[in-house]
């Protein structure tokens, strides 16, 4: 056992990487005051259970929480039409979700015996299947938004008395041995926790158009996390939790109005999530923290590694700020102009061009279908005036032979 703390020490806890020169992590553990909390790596161990149990905690919630109040709030699902199930078809499916080429058609269309229309309508239908409901939408929404709520409350009130909440030079105020208070502590593991659950379930959560920048995040934030709290950034790291939690409940509040059909009020909580965002995301974050990081922590020690990899995060994040700032831009500029938020564009992967292919399919499908049937009634019309010719025809033929028959 002594052997692996050994070897675990050696090649992952790694005092000259993670700590400045000079400082061990027993400088750390007595450099605080007695009776006090220092970090300790072994800490976070607790976040891989505590992952699970918010993983169970989601599922009961959504059934148990979310699935009532969607009703309550008119949440209403899209009627899907159910395909016949065609083996090849599905087969294909399966392995191609893209549009299938003219050989694909010509292929599917000699072993499955159908036309090139009815395998598009099979495969626009199909995709349709798997599109997920308005209801799991809001679950999914209603289950991050209590927490980014929760989390955002719990935060600001624990780093409302904080000396570096309003001064944030005093981060770095006789770092690295500074203790750490039991709220700032679970805040460090209930923020992990979850974070770890979102990147857990990333397969089966709703894919979005910004889901490799999301997995990003995911993965930046929990080494940073970790990282923060090893090294005894907590300070730093319970700002930057804050500021991201400040406007992510008011973004899930509106995707959760904006499912069930309250437009207006949908629409305050957006202008009202783009203004949180716009300001903390890109003056505050990068402004006052990352700023702090960078330029004020020079003044306690000289870069190290650590200090390369917690700013190398820190900016990978604002990156990902900039990229969400001109999605949300885009929809200001269809709020201003189209008088409303047409589309969230963060929205599911297939929400956006997708709904336009199945809403320009089922009007080709009503416009095949109305040219069809006036076809089809020209036809008749056609054959009734040919059926109601031939009898005139008859009926004279008739009329002109019964004098000669007298």
């Amino acid at each position: 056992m002594d052997r692996l703390e050994e070897l675990v020490n050696h090649w992952i806890w790694r005092q000259d990487f993670w700590l400045p020169p000079g400082v061990t992590w027993k400088d750390i553990a007595e450099g605080t005051a007695k009776g006090s909390r220092h970090p300790v790596p072994r800490d976070l161990l607790i976040s891989l259970p505590l992952a699970l149990g918010f993983i169970a905690l989601r599922f009961v919630f959504e059934r148990v929480v979310a699935l009532p109040l969607s009703r309550r709030l008119g949440v209403r699902d899209r009627v899907r039409v159910r395909v016949t199930p065609v083996p090849k078809l599905e087969a294909f499916y399966l392995q191609n979700k893209q549009q299938p080429s003219q050989n694909d058609f010509l292929v599917l269309e000699k072993h499955c015996g159908l036309t090139e229309r009815q395998i598009q309508t099979w495969l626009r239908h199909r995709r349709n299947q798997d599109r997920p409901s308005n209801t799991r939408k809001f679950c999914e929404a209603s289950w991050r938004f209590v927490f980014y709520l929760i989390a955002f409350s719990a935060g600001l009130v624990s780093l409302l008395h904080t000396p570096w909440f309003w001064d944030h030079r005093e981060c770095w105020r006789g770092y690295p041995r500074q203790a750490v208070a039991e709220a700032q502590h679970w805040y460090y593991i209930v923020e992990l926790s979850f974070y770890l659950s979102l990147l857990l379930c990333v397969s089966v959560d709703i894919k979005r158009k910004d889901f490799k920048e999301q997995i990003i995040h995911h993965i930046a934030t929990i080494f940073l996390i970790a990282f923060s709290y090893c090294a005894n950034y907590v300070r730093v790291g319970t700002l930057v939790m804050l500021v991201h939690d400040s406007s992510d409940f008011l973004l899930e509040s509106a995707k959760m109005f904006n499912y069930g059909g309250w437009r207006k009020t949908c629409d305050t909580l957006f202008v009202l999530f783009a203004v949180v965002f716009l300001i903390t995301r890109l003056v505050i974050f990068p402004c006052r923290i990352v700023y702090t990081a960078v330029v004020d922590s020079l003044d306690v020690f000289s870069p190290y590694p650590g200090y390369y990899f917690l700013n190398g995060l820190l900016l990978v994040l604002q990156a990902l700020h900039v990229f969400w700032a001109w999605l949300i831009l885009r929809m200001v500029h269809k709020f201003v102009f189209l008088g409303k938020v047409e589309r969230d564009e963060r929205s599911d992967e297939e929400s956006e061009a997708d709904e336009e292919e199945e809403e320009g399919g089922e009007e080709e499908e009503r416009t095949w279908e109305q040219k069809k049937g006036a076809l089809n009634s020209k036809l008749a019309s056609l054959a009734n005036n040919c059926v109601l010719s031939n009898l005139t025809n008859q009926r004279r033929k008739m009329n002109s032979r019964m004098p000669k028959a007298r």
